[in-house]
C-alpha cells in the first residue's frame, strides 16, 4: 500500500485497508481535512443511506478559482434530493477546497477515502499525479475530471469525459487545415507538455502539406516576453498564414496584447477553448477585440447552445439559493456537469440491475462499455476495453471527438455543426 505525506505537521498515512484504518491514520486523515476546508453536503438528510460523492476546486487563490465548479456540485445535489434522490437514497454531495496546492489536493482525496465516497466527480485540479494514488488505494473512481494532468488520462481509475489538451490541439490543426492555411505556427509553453502538443499538431497538419512553426513561450513569460514570440509567429504576415494559441488563459491575454499590437492584417489566429474561453474574449475588447473572427476548437458545444439549457437553469437556481456565481462559460463547470449527468444515468443502471451502489459498481457500470447519452453535449461515452486509445501517455482518452468554433460578434459560435473525431490523429494514423 502507497504511503501518502500528510498536510499537517509533516505526518504520514497509509491508505485505506481492507480491515480498517490505524489510529494514527485517523488522527492524520483529521489534520487533513481542517487544512482543505472542505465544506458540508448538499441534501445531508439520511446521511447513513446516501449515495456520497465529492468534488473539489481551488477557491480563494487567484486567477485559477473554479468556485463556480463546487458551487453547481452542491446545486445538483439540491436538485436530486427535492425530487426524493436518486436510486431510492439522497446523494450527499461534499465540497473541497484543495486550495490550488499537492498538500491541498491530497487533503481533498484523504477526506474522499474517510467519508466513503462512491466517486469524486468533475472537479479542476493541478495535481492529478498526486491525488490519483490515494483514491486508487482506496478504489475510488475519479469521474470527469479536467484533465490537466497526465494521471487524468492514464490511471485505471480516471473517467475522463473530455478529450484534455491533445484532442483540442489535434482538433485544432484539423480545424486550420479545412480554413486553407498553408503554414500554422504554433504558439505553445516550453514544456515537456508543450513538445507532446507540437506532435499532435504536426500530425494533423502535415497531411494536408501545411508547413510548422514551433513558436516556444518560457512557463511564466511576462508582457514584455510577447513581442518576439508574436513576431516569429507572425512572420511575414502573408495569406494562408495562421497562428494557433495554446497557452494558458492569462499568458494568452499577454500574447493577445502583443498580437493586438502587432496588428497582422492577413494572419488568421486560433486557439483551443481554455486557452481562449468567453471571458478572455470579453477582456480583450469582445467584437472589436483580436479575437473577433478567431478560429476555435473545443471539447463541447459554444456555452449559447441549447445542449447547455438544464445547466444554465441549474446556474440561475444556485445563484437562487446565494450560492457562488456559477460561470456556464467555465470548461471546468461544462466538464463537472458532464461528469454528473453521467453519473446520474450510472447510477440508474445500478440500481435497476440490482447491484450495489458502490464505488466498485460503479467501476463495474463504466467499464461494461455501455454508452452514455449526455444530451448532447458529447457523443455518448464509454470507457470499455475497445473505447480505449491505443498510447501509453493517454490510455483513458476515449472522447477523441472535438467540436470547431468561431468568434464572431465577441461571441463564440458554431462554425461548423456536430462533433469531428481527431482519434486518427492521436493514434498516428491516416486522414479520415
Amino acid at each position: 500500500m502507497s504511503r501518502q505525506t500528510a498536510a499537517a505537521g509533516g505526518e504520514t498515512t497509509e491508505g485505506r485497508r481492507a480491515g480498517g484504518r490505524r489510529v494514527g491514520s485517523v488522527a492524520a486523515a483529521a489534520a487533513l481535512l481542517a487544512v482543505a476546508g472542505c465544506g458540508g453536503p448538499a441534501g445531508a438528510a439520511g446521511d447513513g443511506e446516501a449515495l456520497v460523492v465529492m468534488t473539489w476546486a481551488p477557491s480563494g487563490t487567484g486567477s485559477v478559482d473554479r468556485p463556480g465548479v463546487t458551487a453547481l456540485a452542491e446545486e445538483i445535489g439540491r436538485e436530486v434530493n427535492a425530487k426524493g434522490g436518486r436510486a431510492g437514497r439522497k446523494l450527499k454531495v461534499l465540497t473541497c477546497n484543495e486550495h490550488n496546492t499537492a498538500a491541498g489536493a491530497t487533503a481533498c482525496a484523504q477526506q474522499a477515502v474517510a467519508a466513503h465516497v462512491i466517486a469524486v466527480i468533475g472537479s479542476y485540479s493541478q495535481f492529478g499525479d498526486t491525488f490519483m494514488p490515494v483514491l486508487g488505494a482506496a478504489g475510488i473512481p475519479y469521474l470527469g475530471g479536467y484533465g490537466v494532468s497526465g494521471s487524468d488520462f492514464s490511471s485505471p481509475l480516471s473517467y475522463p469525459v473530455a478529450g484534455g489538451t491533445p484532442a483540442l490541439i489535434a482538433g485544432s490543426g484539423r480545424q486550420l487545415a479545412a480554413a486553407g492555411c498553408k503554414t500554422v505556427a504554433l504558439v505553445r509553453p516550453d514544456t515537456g507538455n508543450g513538445d507532446t502538443l507540437t506532435r499532435y499538431l504536426a500530425a494533423a497538419v502535415t497531411p494536408a502539406g501545411i508547413k510548422l512553426v514551433d513558436v516556444t513561450v518560457p512557463e511564466g513569460a511576462g508582457a514584455g516576453a510577447m513581442a518576439g514570440p508574436v513576431q516569429k509567429a507572425v512572420g511575414e504576415d502573408r495569406a494562408g498564414s495562421c497562428v494557433s494559441v495554446a497557452l494558458g488563459p492569462e499568458q494568452t491575454l499577454l500574447l493577445l496584447d502583443a498580437y493586438r499590437k502587432a496588428a497582422p492584417k492577413r494572419t488568421q489566429l486560433a486557439s483551443v477553448i481554455g486557452s481562449v474561453h468567453q471571458g478572455v474574449i470579453d477582456s480583450t475588447g469582445g467584437a472589436g477585440g483580436p479575437l473577433n473572427g478567431a478560429l476555435a476548437t473545443g471539447w463541447f458545444p459554444p456555452e449559447g447552445s441549447k445542449s447547455w439549457d438544464d445547466l444554465r437553469t441549474a446556474a440561475a437556481d444556485a445563484a437562487t439559493a446565494g450560492a457562488a456565481p456559477v460561470d456556464t462559460t467555465d470548461l471546468a463547470v461544462q466538464t463537472t456537469w458532464v461528469a454528473y449527468q453521467v453519473f446520474l444515468q450510472a447510477v440508474d443502471r445500478i440500481a435497476s440491475a440490482g447491484q450495489p451502489l458502490t464505488a466498485k459498481g460503479l467501476r463495474g457500470q463504466l467499464d461494461s462499455g455501455d454508452s452514455i447519452d449526455t444530451g448532447g453535449v458529447t457523443p455518448p461515452l464509454s470507457w470499455g476495453q475497445t473505447d480505449m486509445l491505443p498510447s501509453a501517455e493517454s490510455p483513458r482518452l476515449t472522447n477523441t471527438w472535438v467540436t470547431f468554433q468561431q468568434v464572431k460578434g465577441g461571441r463564440l459560435t458554431e462554425q461548423q455543426s456536430g462533433f469531428v473525431d481527431v482519434r486518427w490523429v492521436l493514434t498516428g494514423g491516416k486522414p479520415q
